[in-house]
């Protein structure tokens, strides 16, 4: 490789991997923690997971939806979510006059609040902020996403600085020298594990990019359906007024109309929109498919619960299919706890690698002062 060529990339590595460290150093360390969300919370907080007992027949939603926004005040529902789990407990997510986000668990046999939690502090909620935003909102994303195709560059470049000048010195860079002095153990482990890990920190880095930027997100869909739009998540309600404000049983007839048409396995989940244009939308996770976040949806009128649009998963187009698949791919959980495993190993050596790389500019550092 031409020396200046490579002078340029070791300090374009260096100082961007020095500006970016302390962000990818947070971003990889939550993402681990994220990687294992849902068995880590059960453990935490099993009351929002599982009931105490099975019981014979479930009670009708309403029921307890409806003492919940009496106790607690709630003035806006946002989503009520079902398991196919007989163990699972119902989630239910709303608004109360506070406007506070609360999170409430309920034995959906018995009726009965097991547990209520604020949604800003949730554990995993201040997690998942600081992995994508650094609590920091809008700003936070931003340097996040910067941070991401920082890294990516890292990546590439370093492959470029490992590549050895001779191909019999291959195996060498491939091993990790561990009684050699710390420096050169250090380096090795950087180098050397980074290399191992290069294909997957590319596609958990790329993936993330999708929450980053818009034009991400839009290159997916140029990709795949020719076209950067994707397909709208919202139907407009077709009723303007609400012509019978009483309703008994109304969300439980739209956990049956949706069980009637999607007769599959799976955990369903009514949203609420918070405006009074959009419809609700019901969607049904298909527990059946071997591959993750495979779901279909169905829009009801908010006030009639008629329904207006039904989207099954085989209409969705090739980009909203692919946008689906890239969260169980970031995550790892794509084939269950065997890329978990990798995904969480992966994230926590990439933690490492602004450590290890900080290391590697003191030593040199300090070299250069001896000279």
């Amino acid at each position: 490789m031409n020396k200046t060529l490579k002078k340029n990339i070791i300090f374009l590595h260096l100082w961007l991997g020095l500006s970016s460290g302390l962000i990818v150093f947070i971003v990889a360390l939550t993402g681990s923690i994220l990687v294992f969300e849902e068995e880590i919370d059960a453990f935490i907080n099993p009351e929002f997971y599982k009931v105490s007992a099975i019981g014979t027949e479930k009670t009708p939603v309403d029921l307890y939806v409806n003492a919940i926004r009496k106790q607690y005040a709630i003035t806006e529902l946002d989503r009520i979510q079902t398991y196919e789990d007989p163990q699972r407990s119902v989630i239910i997510s709303g608004t109360n006059a506070q406007k506070n986000d609360q999170i409430f668990s309920v034995d959906p046999y018995t009726g009965k609040v097991l547990a209520v939690i604020p949604q800003k502090s949730r554990f995993f909620s201040v997690v998942l902020d600081l992995h994508r935003h650094l609590i920091l909102g809008e700003a936070g994303k931003f340097i996040t996403g910067c941070s991401c195709l920082i890294f990516v560059f890292m990546l590439f470049s370093g492959l470029i600085l490992w590549w050895p000048n001779k191909l019999k010195n291959l195996k060498q860079r491939l091993s990790v020298k561990w009684s050699a002095s710390f420096k050169r153990v250090n380096w090795d482990f950087h180098s050397t594990f980074g290399i191992y890990t290069f294909t997957i920190l590319l596609i958990i880095s790329l993936t993330g990019l999708t929450w980053s930027f818009k034009w991400f997100e839009s290159g997916i869909y140029l990709l795949a359906d020719g076209t950067a739009k994707k397909s709208s998540v919202k139907v407009e309600n077709s009723t303007k007024i609400d012509p019978m404000p009483d309703k008994t049983f109304f969300y439980q007839n739209l956990f049956s109309k949706t069980d009637s048409i999607y007769r599959y396995k799976g955990d369903t989940q009514i949203r609420i929109p918070s405006d009074t244009i959009n419809s609700i939308m019901v969607i049904k996770l298909n527990l059946e498919k071997s591959i993750p976040n495979i779901s279909s949806i169905i829009y009801f009128d908010r006030y009639t619960g008629n329904i207006l649009k039904v989207k099954p998963y085989e209409s969705f187009s090739n980009g909203d299919k692919i946008r689906r698949l890239i969260y169980p791919i970031h995550t790892g959980s794509i084939y269950g706890y065997p890329t978990k495993i990798l995904a969480f190993l992966v994230c926590l050596f990439a933690a490492t690698l602004p450590i290890t790389g900080l290391l590697i500019w003191l030593g040199r550092k300090k070299k250069r002062k001896h000279i």
